[in-house]
């Protein structure tokens, strides 16, 4: 088993840095790999990193030695990767991600997105000519824990499940088949322009969610084998201090979303790397929808790098701290990515010597039925055929491990089904609350009408009969008199 890979940048100096604090910078190079950083006590701490990248790297030296390797493995050895941006607000994560932009945009200042593009389809074009690729796009983002699919938004909430053999999914979330570069960059483009952003006092055009980029590479293999493998990239929101970003109102409530899934984040990493009984500590993967999604990156099935974004400046070195100590601790997990292989189902089940899908879903059920005591699966049915758990058994042994895999994966569809009705019940209580706080809001100012209407109707009634009585027997000089 082998770390992930960790590396921190420090982009230039911003004009509002230089004129807040001139240019001075709270890091001192030491070589490529480690740096001495300066806290605002004058504290020093020295730090190392697989890379280090300063204020005069390019965008092409992050992308060869952090997403390069990844890319190549991604795309021909069918070993899944992640790549993820991670810092502060402000401090670099979207440009070292898509660049200044991802259409138009010159060789130096192009970012991760459009040369993990490239690399793919080089590294495709680059293998065996015999060999059949198949590339798929999807783009997702989590916003106010909900996750939006950037390229439908009428898919507004799509729900997160796992599977034993795919590990986590997204489901139902649109998949776009590219062919070339071009197709690509222009998809990413239109998804790009669909994300949430904000502005606030440290960045024009801050991310007000987290951005998943996942592109997914099938060979086609001899003997009806496929070959899948995934190139995943996250740019994370940054990290907020209020005081510092002024944000208020919706912006504010974003913020504090945000701030959460990232503190959830650091829960896992902490839970991960907490030494010897780590294997005995529960991993809060579920604490957050990006946790969730990250599992498999985090848990060590696939390639990992993390590109920690900082800024050098002494007026963010707080923040700045708290960004190289989380990088220092995600340095300690472990991975161990293999090569994900399979037969292909579809052509599976065409086979004339095998079973027929209801033939395979039967024999299933009725040991699901055995083991279970329960007379009717027809829930676990649709559930595992709506997952696509297709099985065709020729075997005791095939049996038993499509038994424990349809098992498996069917506990963890209700497990993630409860869930997501707990987060629905939850926010039915609160929206059933403020429902109850504007009924009792109306009903009190219903009541002060009701008491302001009769009190005017005494008063008008009592004005009536002094008027009566007052033109009656004559009296009303007298009467303007005592008004």
């Amino acid at each position: 088993m082998a770390n992930i890979t960790v590396c921190c940048r420090f982009r230039p100096l911003s004009s509002k840095e230089k004129t807040d604090n001139g240019d001075s910078v709270c890091i001192r190079n030491i070589d490529a790999e480690t740096f001495v950083f300066k806290d605002d006590k004058e504290e020093e701490f020295a730090f190392g990193f697989d890379r280090v990248f300063y204020d005069e790297s390019l965008q092409s030296d992050v992308y060869q030695f952090l997403a390069l390797p990844i890319v190549r493995a991604g795309a021909v050895n069918a070993i899944n990767g992640t790549i993820i941006t991670y810092g502060q607000t402000g401090a670099g994560k979207t440009y070292s991600m898509e660049g200044a932009s991802i259409l138009e945009c010159d060789d130096l200042k192009k970012g991760l997105l459009p040369r993990v593009v490239a690399g793919l389809f080089e590294c495709i074009k680059s293998a065996d000519e015999s060999a059949k690729y198949m590339v798929k796009l999807s783009m997702v983002e989590i916003y106010m824990e909900k996750v939006r699919d950037l390229l439908d938004l009428s898919k507004d909430n799509i729900l997160i499940k796992e599977s034993k053999s795919h590990g986590i999914l997204l489901s139902g979330v649109t998949e776009i088949t590219i062919s070339e570069p071009t197709e690509a960059l222009q998809s990413l483009s239109n998804g790009v322009v669909n994300r949430a952003v904000g502005e606030t006092q440290m960045n024009m055009a801050s991310s007000r969610s987290h951005c998943i980029y996942i592109f997914t590479v099938q060979q086609a293999l001899a003997e009806k084998r496929i070959k899948t493998g995934k190139v995943i990239l996250v740019d994370l929101a940054g990290s907020e201090k209020v005081e510092k970003t002024g944000a208020e109102g919706k912006v504010l409530e974003e913020a504090k979303t945000i701030n959460k899934s990232l503190s959830a984040l650091g829960n896992v990493i902490n839970a991960l790397t907490c030494g010897p009984s780590t294997k005995a500590t529960h991993i809060p993967y579920r604490d957050s929808k990006l946790t969730r999604i990250l599992q498999d990156a985090l848990g060590g099935t696939c390639r990992t790098a993390l590109l920690c974004c900082c800024s050098p400046s002494p007026l963010n070195a707080t923040e700045t701290l708290s960004t190289l100590r989380f990088g220092t601790r995600a340095k300690h997990i472990k991975s161990a990515p293999f090569v994900n292989q399979s037969e292909d189902k579809l052509a599976k089940r065409h086979k004339t010597d095998s079973p027929t899908k209801d033939e395979s879903c039967g024999r299933i059920l009725n040991r699901l039925r055995e083991r279970l005591d329960i007379e009717d699966v027809e829930l676990l049915e649709e559930l595992f055929i709506l997952e696509g758990i297709l099985f065709d058994p020729n075997s005791v042994e095939d049996l038993e491990s499509a038994y424990e895999d349809v098992t498996s994966q069917t506990i963890s569809s209700l497990q993630q089904a409860v869930e997501e009705l707990r987060f629905t019940i939850e926010e039915l209580k609160c929206e059933n609350k403020a429902l109850k706080a504007r009924i009792a809001a109306a009903e009190r100012v219903s009541t002060v009408n009701k008491e302001t209407q009769k009190n005017a109707s005494v008063v008008q009634k009592t004005s009536d009969i002094l008027n009566f009585f007052t033109s009656w027997f004559g009296l009303s000089p007298l009467f303007k008199m005592l008004k």
